[in-house]
């Protein structure tokens, strides 16, 4: 069965500026996804709809979420403010869709429906600043590195483009638009007319005229959008307005214009054009093929662009617990000059590189022995060490756990914890999925919450559970939590939401009546 996914961009947030075909399908969609901010501005329009929302920064989940929901043949719409193919989920839906071997005429029907981007938006606000060329720069440097981004801040002001910012500024990111500022004063009259607009459509809608000497005087944060105007922009009657032309082709103060439309493209009329108001030659094909094929060979020659960060778990394996100096020498080596280790509680080490290329590195580590998973949103197996193997008949079973579950992606970061024997001296029974081998079976412990003053151990679920079926068992268990779970959505709260996984009940736990964090929880 395959389903539908409407990527829906739903403009700057008022009903009135959503298009008809996306609030068709917002009421066509079994699920709704998106950033828990948007699902406010749009809440009319999905009442019923089975809802999904996260934070800001979990735009990837959004997207596996809602790809999975469509595979199940559901209709599913992930919802953009703006336009969804800028700055939005559009991209980021398509990546997935590819990463998975999506095909277009086989796969899930996939529809981008456009809406007003903030460029748009707030140029309506602010008069007509982007009728000449114009380009939007994100001030975010989460994904893009500040040197690139301080490029393009230089290259667009060097163009003289109209330029719109976007992400200007957050709470921990107050540095970018006073760079942006400094690097466009280098190109830029002072007096560069300027708009900032917050919250454009909305509730809370603010609009400030200022000009490039004077924007930082005001506040500027995450809903604003920057724009500034180019050379020829100016203000007037409170409106910010930018030429269509820098040396004009027509004359406003006359209703015949001096040059007649099909004059206007005459080589002569134009002077500032290319070719300097003359008719040139044309150059020569050979000449024109060399220039291609130069372009061709240095680019080919150029070192990678981009470089990557490798980042894996590296342990000396589920069960052992002891490293030897050779592979703490490998890990050293891996990480080199400019890389990071970092000791975690979980039983491996965290190794960050800057690579190109990875494989390499990954070969060596293997040689010398180390085990490597994936980190992050993943299932990692936590065992305890068996006391040295005088206890050790649950390692086949956490060996044969490690293989088959470990590393595998699910909602948010998932551990199983595996004791071997009663004691439980390890503490599996306080990781999300908790077995305890004890008399020749299992104990199973579902849905410990691991974070925060209200942490609690897992429900016990049951006991005695035969050593050839934990294996199957746990796996069942984790490929439903991997396909139903929300995205970012821990396996607590999951266990919690749907009262019953694998057959075993959801209980709650009882915990401590105290005073809510200052920050919450």
């Amino acid at each position: 069965m395959t389903g539908t996914l409407y990527v829906v961009g739903f403009g700057p947030g008022h009903e009135d500026h959503i298009t008809g075909r996306a609030k068709q399908a917002l009421r066509e969609s079994d699920y709704v996804i998106g950033y828990k901010t948007y699902m406010e501005l749009v809440a009319p329009l999905i009442e019923g709809k089975e809802v999904i929302s996260t934070g800001m920064s979990e735009e990837v989940s959004r997207a596996q979420a809602a790809v999975r929901q469509a595979e199940r043949g559901k209709t599913v719409s992930v919802i953009s403010s703006g336009d969804a193919g800028v700055y939005g989920m559009a991209g980021l839906v398509y990546e997935v869709l590819a990463e998975q071997g999506w095909k277009r005429d086989t796969g899930i029907r996939v529809e981008i429906i456009p809406g007003i981007s903030a460029i748009n938006s707030c140029a309506s606000l602010l008069g007509a600043p982007i009728m000449h060329d114009s380009c939007t720069i994100s001030l975010s440097d989460h994904l893009t590195p500040w040197e690139l981004i301080a490029k393009r801040i230089d290259a667009a002001g060097a163009a003289d483009f109209v330029i719109a910012l976007y992400n200007p500024k957050s709470g921990r990111r107050t540095k970018q638009i006073e760079e942006a500022q400094r690097i466009l004063l280098k190109y830029r009259n002072p007096e560069t007319p300027v708009g900032l607009v917050k919250s454009a459509y909305r509730d809370r809608e603010e609009v400030v005229m200022t000009t490039l000497r004077n924007m930082l005087d005001h506040e500027i944060g995450m809903l604003t959008t920057v724009v500034i105007g180019n050379s020829t922009t100016f203000f007037y009657e409170g409106l910010m307005i930018t030429p269509r032309g820098y040396t004009r082709k027509y004359t406003l103060t006359e209703e015949k214009q001096p040059l007649r439309p099909h004059e206007r493209l005459r080589p002569e009329n134009e002077p500032w054009a290319l070719h300097g108001g003359k008719n040139e030659a044309k150059r020569p094909l050979k000449e024109l093929g060399l220039q291609a094929l130069a372009a061709i060979e240095k680019k080919k020659n150029a070192p990678p662009a981009v470089k990557t960060i490798f980042e894996a778990a590296v342990s000396p394996g589920v069960v052992n617990k002891h490293f030897t100096p050779q592979q703490l020498i490998a890990i050293s080596e891996a990480a080199g000059e400019t890389g990071t280790i970092e000791y975690t509680p979980h039983h491996y080490v965290l190794l960050k590189t800057e690579t190109s290329s990875p494989q390499p590195i990954i070969e060596k580590l293997k040689e010398a022995g180390l085990s490597l998973a994936p980190a992050g949103d993943v299932v990692t197996i936590k065992a305890c060490d068996f006391c040295n193997g005088d206890k050790g008949d649950a390692i086949p079973y956490t060996e044969q756990l490690g293989r088959e579950l470990g590393g595998l992606g699910v909602p948010k970061e998932l551990r199983i914890g595996v004791n071997g024997c009663g004691m439980a001296c390890y503490g599996a029974v306080n990781e999300d999925i908790g077995i305890v081998y004890r008399k020749g079976a299992f104990d199973l412990f579902l849905g410990a919450k691991v974070v925060s003053r209200t942490a609690h151990p897992g429900v016990y679920a049951a006991e005695g559970i035969p050593p050839e079926k934990v294996v199957p068992m746990l796996t069942r268990i984790v490929k439903e939590y991997r396909e139903s779970g929300h995205p970012n959505e821990r396996f607590f709260k999951y266990f919690k939401r749907v009262g019953e996984v694998e057959g075993f009940a959801h209980r709650d736990m009882p915990v401590p009546d105290i005073e809510p964090m200052p920050c919450g929880e």
